[in-house]
């Protein structure tokens, strides 16, 4: 495990939170649709991503419908994705994804269950090599 990448925010109105955020931080986010996620995510250059869902049934829309807006979880960035999660299976920690899938900015991603990390959703991000 490298470093802290970002903490995702779960919002339902993107262009809503993006004229909070936009002003709090002074910058300006990178625009992406996740499709294999069901959202659309505004990245800031200083580790906040606003996310909000594209379909009614994306894992945040059901996020948001139990919780209400706010963090969602912390990504922790990572060398090497697949020896993590082997690492973390064999130590007995439950995953969301025991292989990686598609994430913004064409990274590699995976999450383990808040169970695994005292009730907080990790997300595990290897950036795309080059």
């Amino acid at each position: 495990m490298n470093s802290i990448d970002h903490v995702g925010i779960a919002v339902a109105d993107l262009e809503a939170a993006r004229r909070v955020w936009d002003g709090l931080l002074g910058q300006e986010p990178e625009l992406e649709d996740v499709p294999t996620q069901g959202v659309r995510a505004a990245t800031y250059p200083c580790g906040v991503e606003l996310i909000a869902p594209t379909a009614a049934d994306s894992p945040i829309s059901r996020f948001l419908e139990k919780r209400g807006e706010g963090i969602h979880h912390v990504t922790i960035r990572v060398s090497d994705i697949e020896a993590e999660l082997l690492r973390l299976k064999r130590a007995g920690r439950k995953l969301v994804h025991e292989t990686p899938v598609p994430g913004a900015g064409g990274c590699r991603v995976a999450f383990l269950h808040p169970s695994a990390a005292g009730g907080v959703l990790v997300e595990l991000q290897e950036k795309p090599r080059g």
